[in-house]
């Protein structure tokens, strides 16, 4: 496994991170647990806005909080001065509650409602990303309603399809996401757009996907987009202010990935807006980027506690742990490849070849499949790498298993920012109206059986 940010292997042969023994956590906080490394998210966040300093341009840099979102991680998007990309209201609520600066949120999402913009506006959030033409009557109505003037970014689909998982890819003329160019709906957008006066267009937004290495993709979206752009500006007399190109900058997951640095990525994009508008004289747009996974991805650590052991003889040895796909859906999801070691015996060389599965009851619970590992045993505590981005944001209840708690470290301090859900957590909501009386006693009983 390749140790990121503050992770090393300290004297008793344990897995540290960001100097805390892996072992000592799971004692205090138990198993599955999400580990974040506080001080690489930090330098991340850092990475990318020492980059765009040095070129000169003016920019915005906003974590995409769906990546994890958390009041903890709202808090320290805060303190390292970037803004922050919401997709729902429940991602903007915990935005708002952790005290974030509304005028540096954007919301996006493709189907906002109705109760969703009013919060937004009442919030007084500084950008919506509007995604149809439904939606952008719908922001245009409230905002008059409420007296405000919107600013907003036209979200465009420049026809650019990314090499990556096809699921991740969200920049083609077949998407669900924003104007398409090619067929002249995203030119509509804009003008009718233009018409509106409860909402200012500060100028366009691109996402092209996710994960992505090969950074020809943004090139092409950029010249795509700065040709458009040329073509608003010739008949609509429109000049944007600002060329968001979104995120989708990707991490190292496995020995297979070799993604850019946060300052190669940026040297592209700033190197392509360069050329693609000065051969059209366009005054230079302030440039937005929205990176989430490669803030939080290669902090997170999950560890998990080795159960059951079953060999196939001359087929396979699986290995089950106390999570899966509850607490990272993303291998069942999108066949996505992990590292993985014993973090209690970190020194050990490999010696057999093993499959981590899940708990769940489903054949496609498997974590890893077929990765080389000491000698395993029960109880072991089996550390995997890279699961900051989209684990926890994509945690679920399936099984009635309980989510993971998450630790923030640093320092040698552990931060707990999420305790672990319980049991009675999983019926909180729940109801059985006609028999109020015996559902409280049957709650009663479980917990004195459980002891919760």
């Amino acid at each position: 496994m390749f140790l990121h940010g503050a992770s090393t292997v300290n004297k008793q042969g344990h897995l540290e991170i960001g100097g805390c023994d892996t072992l000592d956590l799971v004692q205090k906080f138990g198993t599955p647990l999400f580990v974040y490394d506080e001080e690489l998210i930090r330098q991340k966040c850092r990475n990318y806005i020492q980059a765009f300093k040095e070129t000169g341009y003016p920019f915005r840099v906003a974590y995409a909080s769906k990546a994890f979102c958390t009041m903890k991680v709202c808090k320290i998007i805060e303190e390292e001065n970037m803004c922050l990309d919401v997709v729902s209201a429940g991602e903007l609520f915990t935005a708002l509650a952790a005290g974030f600066p509304a005028e540096r949120i954007h919301f996006h999402s493709n189907n906002k409602t109705r109760e969703e913009i009013q919060m937004a506006l009442e919030a007084n959030i500084g950008c919506f990303v509007v995604d149809n033409f439904y939606e952008l009557t719908m922001l245009a109505d409230l905002a008059r309603k409420y007296g405000k003037t919107a600013h907003i970014l036209l979200r465009v689909s420049p026809g650019v399809e990314c090499h990556t998982h096809q699921y991740m890819v969200t920049g083609q003329q077949d998407s669900k996401f924003g104007f398409d160019i090619k067929s002249g709906q995203a030119y509509k957008a804009v003008s009718e757009a233009l018409q509106l006066s409860s909402v200012h267009l500060l100028g366009v937004h691109s996402h092209i996907g996710s994960q992505i290495f090969e950074t020809r993709g943004f090139e092409a979206a950029i010249e795509c987009l700065a040709e458009f752009l040329a073509q608003l500006q010739d008949n609509l007399s429109f000049t944007a202010q600002v060329l968001n190109v979104g995120g989708g900058f990707g991490i190292r997951y496995h020995a297979e990935d070799i993604p850019p640095t946060e300052e190669a990525y940026i040297k592209v994009i700033t190197d392509s807006v360069h050329r693609s508008f000065t051969k059209r004289a366009y005054p230079f747009p302030e440039i937005w980027i929205e990176p989430g996974r490669s803030i939080v991805g290669e902090a997170g650590t999950t560890l998990y506690t080795i159960g059951s052991i079953k060999e196939v003889e001359g087929i396979r040895k699986y290995v089950s742990v106390d999570g899966g796909m509850t607490d990272n859906l993303r291998p069942a999801l999108y066949q996505a490849k992990y590292e993985a070691v014993l973090a209690n015996r970190i020194n050990e060389k490999p010696e057999e070849m093993v499959s981590i599965a899940g708990k769940c009851c489903e054949s496609g619970d498997m974590l890893i499949w077929n990765i080389q590992l000491p000698k395993v045993n029960h109880g072991d505590i089996l550390a995997v790498s890279c699961t900051g981005a989209y684990g926890y944001a994509m945690a679920n209840n399936y099984n009635r298993i309980p989510r993971p708690a998450v630790v923030f470290v640093r320092n040698g301090q552990a931060e707990l920012v999420v305790k672990r859900e319980t049991y009675k957590d999983l019926i909180t909501n729940e109801y059985i109206p006609e028999t109020v009386n015996t559902l409280k006693n049957h709650s009663y009983m479980a917990e004195r059986i459980l002891g919760i």
